[in-house]
């Protein structure tokens, strides 16, 4: 049976002032010698459900939970963003943290925006991690999109909806629909092709809104990709927050070997 996992009873918060408005971030783990940090992009409108699972990476290196601006815990965006937008502002937000070899990692829509910050700030990126990259070509439109995302729903993930509904609130219609609308224009395999840097792909077997082909196509289309399978559905990582800390720490400790 299925129960909700644990949030980390301790974490630090820093907020962060960059040219796209005040971003928040939650740390949690220490630094370890020859280990890159990792910074996490929130997914669509929504932070909090991806503690549990940075608490497992936490477990054996420094890693950080970036909200975007106008969501969770940040403060509101200095003008009008795009995918891209919010990429930069990640890669000001690096800047600005002094991170000059991190994995940088995006779950759901955090994958483009990850991406993108991968593109834009290569001397800072280490590794990209897509975790259940969207949007994929099958659900590239807004009714498709939310069919696949009512169809992946059907898996249990006991907590998760109580766990977004703060942040949607937060973030409102107008700001939901604003996601949908950029992250539905943008298109990862774009970004993905021009990344210089190990591109690692994480994907549920039960993932309803990204597909198997389109991850291998992801996949090939990096120059140095490689795919992960784990057992759940788009939202994994809340079902099972280890899942993903494994890949993570063997794609860090590669790039850690690659440093110059």
């Amino acid at each position: 049976m299925h129960t909700p996992p644990r949030m980390p009873e301790q974490m630090l918060m820093r907020y962060a002032d960059v040219p796209e408005g005040r971003m928040r971030s939650r740390v949690l783990g220490e630094p370890r010698a020859g280990t890159p940090p990792v910074v996490v992009v929130q997914g669509m409108a929504v932070s909090d459900y991806l503690l549990p699972a940075c608490a497992a990476v936490g477990e054996w290196t420094q890693i950080f939970l970036l909200d975007l601006p106008g969501y969770a815990g940040s403060g509101q965006p200095t003008h009008y963003l795009d995918v891209r937008g919010y990429g930069e502002a990640v890669a000001h937000w690096l800047e600005a943290a002094a991170l000059d070899h991190a994995v940088v990692v995006g779950h759901s829509s955090g994958t483009q925006v990850a991406a993108w910050a991968g593109v834009l700030c290569p001397e800072r990126v280490a590794a990209v991690c897509l975790a259940s990259p969207t949007v994929d070509p099958v659900a590239r439109s807004l009714p498709r999109l939310l069919l696949r995302w009512r169809l992946d729903g059907r898996y249990p993930t006991p907590g998760l909806q109580q766990n977004h509904v703060p942040e949607w609130k937060r973030a409102g219609v107008r700001g939901i629909a604003h996601l949908l609308r950029v992250h539905l224009a943008d298109k990862l395999e774009e970004q993905v092709a021009e990344l210089s840097m190990p591109v690692l792909i994480i994907k549920g077997t039960d993932d309803r809104i990204s597909t198997d082909r389109w991850v291998n196509e992801l996949c090939q289309a990096a120059v140095e990709g490689e795919v992960a399978t784990v057992p759940g559905p788009h939202t994994f990582t809340w079902v099972d927050p280890h899942a993903w800390s494994q890949p993570l720490q063997r794609l860090a400790r590669r790039t850690a070997g690659s440093r110059p």
